[in-house]
């Protein structure tokens, strides 16, 4: 069992909750950000039902901010650098998540510099890897590949978690801290809730549920349960290969539907009004000028992107937990906490 402190950023979000219940269970201390320290005792409670929390505590910190993060990583032993703005809607300003995306790494990475921090991960995306390219861009994406924030079409999102990952990276190579450096890159995030946030990919998921939209559009993603992405947060902390390395968190692509069906055949009647065919494309376009969801995605029906990450797979000794088993739990977590 381990005892060092490990800092989680942003520990009240849906991915930093299990990253904090995976460390815990393994004995590590625990130290969560929070912007206000009024959320703490809400985010004690819902990690109280998953892991002993007696080696949790809680530190006062903003991304947009400098104050706090010196007191907030101050004796760490490892950060888990998981805040990041994620939005439903993408903001017409693309700086309302990028700057705070980038600017609060920079602040996260040089506090941790200062206290002498032995690891640091970052959460980065799959969307830092696979966007950008063009259709002429042909075959698989591995860790080596990166998303072109320049391109058109390209998020806000998109852009902020690429922007971040190369700021990081930038960092590392210019700064020279003393700490080993990695990044997680999860696909679409799926798996059970802790509690009812259900987190960004999880609103979708429940709009589904809900019957909002009569089929599935034709997007694909590369997907990820959440407890794996916790899981490989952990082992990248852990792990003897070299500082650097980038692990994309992925255990399939998947369309819309395929999610869809998977959750339909564990929960059935439960999932009754769950979609079991595609929309027509022109029929989401039209749907689409009124759902600035949907607008956002409208570049990107009909891709697959398909992910090799045999190297992440590889250097973490880790299998995922396929889209059969993920998918239907975080349908089974939505109904259970009434938010579908």
């Amino acid at each position: 069992m381990n005892d060092e402190t490990i800092v989680v950023t942003g520990i009240s979000g849906f991915i930093a909750k299990h990253c904090a219940v995976d460390l815990l269970k393994q004995g590590y201390r625990v130290r969560g950000t929070v912007r206000d320290l009024s959320k703490a005792d809400a985010v004690r409670r819902t990690l109280a039902q998953h892991a002993d929390v007696a080696k949790l505590d809680f530190a006062a910190a903003d991304l947009t901010a400098d104050a706090g993060w010196d007191e907030a990583v101050n004796g760490a032993y490892g950060v888990l650098h998981v805040a990041s703005p994620f939005p439903l809607v993408q903001p017409k300003n693309a700086d309302e998540v990028v700057r705070p995306a980038v600017d609060g790494t920079m602040r996260v990475m040089g506090a941790a510099k200062r206290a002498g921090v032995r690891r640091f991960v970052q959460t980065s995306s799959s969307v830092a890897v696979i966007y950008g390219h063009g259709p002429e861009r042909k075959g698989e994406f591995t860790e080596a590949d990166w998303t072109n924030p320049d391109a058109p079409h390209v998020t806000p999102y998109q852009k902020s978690k690429t922007l971040a990952e190369r700021a990081a990276r930038a960092f590392v190579a210019n700064e020279n801290p003393p700490f080993h450096f990695s990044s997680v890159n999860p696909g679409f995030v799926l798996g059970p809730l802790l509690d009812d946030d259900a987190g960004t990919s999880g609103q979708a998921i429940a709009l589904f549920l809900k019957g909002k939209y009569p089929g599935c559009p034709r997007l694909a993603f590369p997907v990820v349960d959440v407890r794996d992405i916790a899981k490989a947060h952990r082992l990248a902390l852990e792990t003897a290969e070299p500082s650097g390395g980038r692990y994309i968190a992925v255990s399939e692509t998947a369309w819309f539907l395929d999610m869809m069906l998977a959750i339909r055949a564990e929960l059935g009647q439960r999932a009754r009004k769950v979609p079991t065919r595609n929309i027509p494309d022109w029929l989401f376009k039209v749907i689409a000028m009124f759902d600035g969801g949907a607008r956002t995605v409208l570049p990107d029906l009909g891709s697959y992107p398909v992910i090799d990450n045999s190297r992440t797979r590889k250097a973490l000794g880790m299998d995922f937990i396929p889209l059969a088993q993920s998918a239907p739990a975080m349908a089974e977590s939505l109904l259970r906490h009434g938010l579908a």
